[in-house]
């Protein structure tokens, strides 16, 4: 009936090891998540925005940049100066290849 305490007095270092593991494990998760709501909330608003919105979102800048040809950054597309096809069939037969 006389025992004699022991030294283990809490679960120790391992333990602990866990939890800050497990702990660090769910900071990085919610500060993944939370790039993504921001992302995903920057795309809802570029897609909601009407023409008499001007303003312009990083990404947007980034996308317009990607399309861009090169040499051309910030110049507005040229326009075509030839007049569009007529529909319907064309006046003349395409080119034969040579191949028979």
């Amino acid at each position: 009936m006389n025992e004699v305490p022991t030294a283990n007095g809490g679960p120790g270092f391992l333990a602990f090891l866990a939890f800050f593991l497990l702990a660090l494990a769910l900071w990085f998760l919610m500060r993944n998540m939370n790039a993504r709501m921001r992302r995903m909330s920057y795309r809802q608003q570029a897609a909601h925005r009407g023409k008499g919105e001007p303003q312009a979102t990083p990404e947007d800048l980034a996308a317009e940049a990607d399309v861009a040809p090169a040499g051309a950054a910030g110049a507005a597309p040229a326009q075509s100066t030839q007049p569009p096809e007529p529909a319907g069939e064309p006046d003349e037969p395409p080119a034969a290849s040579g191949k028979d």
